[in-house]
């Protein structure tokens, strides 16, 4: 499971610095290769050459080294590992960590990570159960760094409690653990470029406090018997980005999410579904809103039965699979009656070929009032990638002229914080109304309603 693997082994001041020794040897014994960063009170225990000679690499220990940063920047050397480890994490350094602190290379390489992080605690049984270790542990696993250990043992001091690092075996079962079963990937973060690229076109989608907004996301997956069924590579993290830039903005947000990978964002209510019939029914068990914003990759299609057992092989014929159409939703949503139809209705078309020419002729088929179109075709790295390019075809409520917007490729944070903008410009021109109210309590079963 190692072999091939880059560890970032962040080794720090205390007794138990020895053991990182032996986990050095066993993870090289696995395959994996190993690079080390020594914090200054580590040099104490143990030392640099023999860190070097078990790793067969250089020991990085400075920020201010002329040579290492031209070899191997501190941000460089941060992201070019698989997953970094900190053993043994003292108490200081883990409330360096839990601070932001950059003081040191041992804290400004976990700083500046965007890679999991792996920890295993040791220090002195009274330091690891003050109430500010524990705060400090409470804020980095929110944070997403996972632990293994400590145990309880005798202590150097003569004192028996937790704080014990855990065995190198044991280390190494825990980094065997964590890529068996990775964190959930890091929420997306505007890039610079794409801040100013925002920036410069308005406020970054503030100004929608009191709309009620709800967003879809991700792919459906539609069943074709108890192991199979029919989906698309949709990652979700477009949608998923719109829905946090909605609530970031004051929206009272629901995403509604096909199964993905990625973290409910925070402040936003998710309701997680499987079906394009689940995720209709979760829609419009939620209006009246202000806004829809369907971003999710809807199959067009299921099985019109769905097997109750697993289909298997009969002859040299595969089994024939009659499709139904699955219910539109941005249709739906759009179409229905004037007293539940919000104000703004957004959908996306994601195309291969003539991306603006479909989405226009989508823009008026589906009855909706924008269009965000974006190229997923081969190559463009579009699903399950971090950047969009965007089109952005609506129609003039005034004059039913289409307009086309071209958006430059950006991160799809940057784009989800642009249409935020473009949404809350849309409710700012529009007569003022009181925010919707829903009628009646919602239900959480998702499958009362059906088209």
């Amino acid at each position: 499971m190692l072999h091939g693997k880059r560890i970032l082994l962040v080794i720090s001041g205390g007794i138990a610095a020895y053991k990182a020794l032996e986990l050095i040897r066993r993870l090289r014994e696995r395959g994996a290769s190993v690079r080390c960063v020594m914090s200054k009170s580590a040099h104490q225990f143990v030392t640099p050459l023999s860190v070097a000679a078990l790793s067969g690499d250089k020991v990085y220990d400075s920020l201010f080294s002329l040579t290492d940063e031209a070899e191997m920047g501190h941000i460089e050397l941060s992201r070019d590992a698989d997953l970094l480890v900190v053993a043994p994490a003292s108490a200081d350094l883990l409330a360096r960590m839990a601070g932001g602190l950059a003081d040191d290379m041992a804290a400004t390489v976990l700083l500046a990570t965007d890679k999991p992080v792996l920890a295993a605690p040791a220090m002195n049984v009274r330091m690891w159960l003050h109430p500010a270790t524990r705060r400090n542990i409470a804020q980095l696993k929110k944070d997403g760094v996972r632990f293994v250990g400590p145990d309880d043992g005798d202590m150097a001091c003569g004192e028996y409690g937790p704080g014990r690092m855990a065995e190198p075996l044991a280390i190494v079962a825990g980094i065997e653990a964590l890529f068996a079963d990775p964190p959930p990937p890091a929420p997306l973060l505007l890039r610079p470029a794409d801040a100013r690229a925002v920036a410069a076109n308005g406020n970054g989608g503030g100004g929608l406090a009191g709309r009620r907004i709800i967003v879809t996301s991700g792919p459906t997956h539609e069943p074709i018997d108890p192991v199979r069924y029919i989906a698309n590579r949709s990652s979700g993290k477009q949608g998923h980005a719109i829905a946090a830039a909605l609530a970031a903005a004051g929206a009272e947000v629901t995403l509604v999410t096909g199964p993905v990978s990625l973290p409910d964002p925070a402040g936003v209510k998710t309701v997680h579904v499987e079906s394009a019939r689940d995720m209709f029914s979760a829609c419009f068990l939620d209006l009246p809103v202000d806004a829809v914003i369907c971003a999710a990759a809807v199959a067009d299609w299921r099985v019109a039965v769905e097997a109750d057992q697993k289909l298997k092989k009969a002859g040299d014929e595969p089994p024939v699979l009659r499709l139904a159409e699955n219910p539109d939703i941005l249709r739906a949503i759009a179409t229905t009656d004037a007293r539940r139809r919000p104000a703004l209705v957004v959908g996306f078309a994601a195309e291969t070929e003539a991306v603006v020419d479909y989405a226009t002729k989508k823009l008026k088929t589906k009855g909706c009032d924008w269009i965000l179109a974006n190229d997923v075709g081969a190559g463009t790295g579009t699903f399950g990638g971090d950047s969009n390019t965007i089109h952005l075809v609506r129609r003039d409520g005034a004059t039913d002229r289409i307009a086309v917007e071209h958006w430059p490729t950006m991160s799809k944070a940057a784009v989800a914080a642009k249409l935020a903008d473009a949404i809350a410009g849309f409710f700012s021109r529009s007569p003022a109304k009181p925010p919707a109210v829903k009628s009646g309590a919602r239900s959480s079963k998702l499958k009362e309603v059906r088209p």
